[in-house]
């Protein structure tokens, strides 16, 4: 928990005593749309939250107003189905917020730093505009490019997603205003988000899509999780016991408020139980179900007032940090520093020697609409209304200056073919098509907009000058990329966008963005592709832990562009890979140091990831893992010593026959690499076990799996020598019979021996065994 102090717990337990069950259920329940209720008789105030993954979005006539808007569903659906396109739409009712960088723009930063200073920006606005808890960040996995959420995501790595999340919610909190990191959890794709049952193994779901939560949660300690609105495993995520207080109380130790997403929870009762503290907005009917379930008692009311609890620790934590002075800052100013966060996230996949723009670049063709209306952010509740918006064309003049002629075209016709073949330069501005994805839908192609990909073709059919800009939520396919030069990809890089671009074309910025996802070539190459979107509410996450990378890697598929890959104007040399220890235990943590140095002519930052490769035992494991990343900025010319510390816990995998992470006995390997699939350092790593390399006993485990088990052949060979008056010497050459055999090892040895060995009588001997296992593993 936060050291800030809430309050007493003994005056909390005698308000909460006092309190009518009609008074708790207004506590554990919304007031309209954006707040939570007041009352006034216990001092309680109330809070005001709202949306704002990159950015606050103040709803002016649904927040300043004390109408019930959350019962109001047009006011509801105008949030959720907010276009990008439309937002002009929205001033007046929308308070103007800075637009920073989306979260699949930011994700490439790879900067916990700046993902910080993102969450101190948002907080000192949230202050500004008196809002106490901010819905966000997001860090649902990107398990296929075409979710419709993707841009405001971090990465398809949950090591990366929860770093990065963890340090905006220590940036936001930082500033006394509350997080709510969502969707808790496998809330994956737009596709019948609110009844699809996402069918997920433990495995993958405690490796691969609940492990970026815990990082966060277990670093930064966000006030409140929110939770999802889809099944997990046939259970509504909002009213799960498993993962709302199995998972996330008792085994992360959670302290703070379990908030509903909106109109996520199905049946209040069970959701209280569950878990789930707040429901937002406020709903009459869920409102009248939970005071009936209390009344009669099927709700026991210690559930209900330790919930209430929460609520008034939240809020007591809210209004504490509204009481200290309001940030001062400027329109202006958070501009300025959303344009460095946008430079420093952007991606260079791609450049023959056509970036950075050179002075001999005089005459420069510019095509495409979105150099002077740019797509700058996604569709839906996380939509802001900008503060101001740089449009890339005028920025990219101001840039270059009068030596430079820039000639516009919107679109590629004949003549802008002919002036194409004549251009030192032509940039072509494109973009995804945005009016139907974001929130509520899936995109439905990883293609450009309508005719983008032929407008790029038909440019580099005449010139071999073409560098091209990519506005994108997530992965795009690109047909056309052996025929261009140059591809910057931006992303969603916020109202900054166009001077961000100018900057790192020009060179003022060297470009350090790498990808958070991989870039298949092929929509069908993606991990998901045979299981999406799911059938008759199902949706089977069939490629288990093997997401994003880990899947290219195992099935040896070349992706258009690897995870971690960027490029620079600069070179990096990486030397003197060292450990504090060569091998490590699960209780351990090591040191892995190196040198990075710029060998080049510009100063430029580095992204250094850390992968471990370890083969599984009784476990599969992918091939390699990320466990680390640094990023450093040098100077030309300039080396600098670059440590990574790993702990033996990040490298464990779960064990869903033990119920917990264990580590195999092996002989791994840690890489330093420029991208999953550039590897510049390697060297030898022990892995200590955790676990013995044995399945627990079973009445039919195969004889195979029991042969290789000392424990276990130790105790059925004491068993036989008992049984069957037999030396042990002979009880061993009939386990070593049964070597071949197919069956279990009690029937085989049935067959073998020729009696009868009831499975009841063997279940002491299968315990006794299982339990010498335990014992062993303790002292391991």
């Amino acid at each position: 928990m936060s050291e800030t102090i809430t309050f007493a717990d003994q005056q909390a337990d005698r308000i909460v005593a006092a309190m009518s069950n009609e008074e708790k259920v207004d506590l554990l329940s919304g007031f309209g749309m954006w707040k939570t209720a007041g009352i006034p008789a216990y001092g309680i105030k109330p809070i005001v939250m709202t949306d704002g993954t990159y950015g606050v979005r103040y709803s002016i006539p649904q927040i300043d107003s004390d109408e019930r808007g959350g019962m109001d569903l047009d006011a509801f659906l105008s949030v959720v189905n907010q276009r990008a396109s439309d937002v002009a739409i929205a001033w007046g009712e929308m308070k103007p917020a800075t637009c920073f960088p989306n979260g699949s723009a930011m994700g490439n930063s790879w900067d916990e730093a700046l993902m910080r200073r993102l969450g101190t920006l948002l907080g000192k606005e949230c202050r500004a505009m008196g809002v106490h808890l901010l819905l966000g960040p997001g860090i649902n996995l990107r398990r296929t490019p075409l979710a419709g959420r993707s841009y405001e995501y971090y990465s398809e790595d949950p090591l990366l997603t929860g770093k990065l999340a963890a340090a905006v919610i220590e940036g936001v909190q930082s500033q006394g205003v509350g997080t709510s990191l969502k969707h808790f959890a496998c809330n994956n794709s737009e596709v019948e988000r609110t009844t699809m049952d996402s069918v997920v193994e433990e495995r993958a779901l405690r490796e691969i899509y609940l492990k970026g939560f815990e990082i966060a949660i277990k670093q930064s300690r966000p006030w409140t999780i929110m939770s999802s609105y889809n099944r997990l495993n046939g259970v509504q995520a909002s009213q799960d016991p498993w993962l709302l207080d199995q998972v996330l109380r008792k085994d992360w130790d959670f302290e703070g408020v379990v908030v509903s997403d909106w109109h996520g929870i199905k049946d209040r009762p069970v959701s209280l139980v569950a878990g789930g503290d707040l429901d937002m907005p406020e709903s009459p009917r869920r409102k009248a179900d939970l005071l009936a379930a209390l009344n009669s008692g099927s709700v026991p009311a210690e559930v209900a007032d330790l919930s209430c609890r929460r609520l008034l620790d939240l809020i007591e934590r809210c209004n504490k940090g509204a009481e200290a002075p309001v940030p001062l800052y400027t329109p202006k100013e958070h501009h300025a520093e959303a344009r460095s966060m946008a430079a420093a996230s952007m991606v260079l996949v791609r450049n023959e020697g056509s970036l950075p723009i050179l002075p001999e670049m005089r005459e420069i063709l510019v095509v495409g609409r979105d150099a002077g209306t740019p797509v700058i952010q996604g569709s839906g509740c996380a939509t802001t209304i900008p503060t101001m918006v740089d449009q890339p064309l005028d920025e990219l003049q101001q840039a270059l200056g009068p030596d430079h002629s820039l000639t516009f075209r919107p679109e590629a016709d004949a003549e802008t073919l002919m002036l194409a073949a004549k251009a030192d330069l032509v940039l072509v501005f494109t973009s995804t098509e945005g009016a139907y994805d974001g929130e509520g839908s899936d995109r439905t192609t990883l293609a450009l907009g309508p005719g983008q990909d032929e407008m790029i073709a038909s440019l580099a059919a005449v010139s071999d000058k073409v560098a091209v800009v990519i506005a994108c939520p997530d992965a795009v396919e690109m047909p056309w990329i052996d025929a261009v030069n140059a591809v910057l990809v931006t992303f969603y890089s916020g109202q900054a966008m166009g001077g961000a671009v100018a900057d790192v074309l020009t060179g003022k910025v060297n470009p350090s963005g790498k990808l958070s996802v991989t870039f298949p070539k092929r929509l069908a190459d993606v991990p998901g592709f045979l299981h999406y979107p799911g059938e008759n509410g199902r949706h089977v996450y069939g490629e288990g832990i093997h997401v994003g990378y880990r899947a290219y890697d195992l099935r040896e598929i070349e992706p258009l562009f690897p995870f971690g890959h960027g490029l620079s104007y600069t070179r990096f040399a990486y030397s003197d890979l060292k450990l504090s220890n060569s091998e490590i235990g699960l209780d351990d943590e090591i040191t892995v140091s190196f040198t990075i140095a710029n060998t080049g002519e510009r100063a430029g930052a580095e992204v250094a990831q850390l992968y471990l490769q370890a083969p599984g035992k009784r476990l599969k494991r992918s091939p390699q893992e990320l466990k680390g990343f640094s990023k450093t900025l040098l100077q030309p010319g300039e080396r600098r010593r670059v440590e990574i510390a790993i702990k033996g816990s990040d490298l464990a995998i779960w064990d869903p026959a033990l119920g917990r992470w264990v580590l195999e006995s092996v002989n791994a390997r840690l890489v330093i690499a420029a991208s999953s699939r550039d590897p510049r350092l390697v060297t030898d790593l022990t892995l200590k076990p955790s676990v013995l390399p044995f399945r627990r006993l079973a009445y039919d485990t195969q004889p195979a799996y029991v042969l290789p088990n000392e424990i276990a052949c130790e105790h059925i060979c004491a068993y036989l020598v008992a049984r069957c008056n037999i030396s042990s010497e002979d009880a061993m050459r009939m386990l070593d019979h049964c070597s071949n055999s197919f069956f279990g090892i009690f029937t085989s040895l049935e067959r073998r021996l020729r009696l009868s060995i009831p499975e009841a009588e063997v279940a002491g001997l299968i315990a006794d065994i299982n339990a010498a296992m335990d014992t062993a593993e303790a002292r391991l």
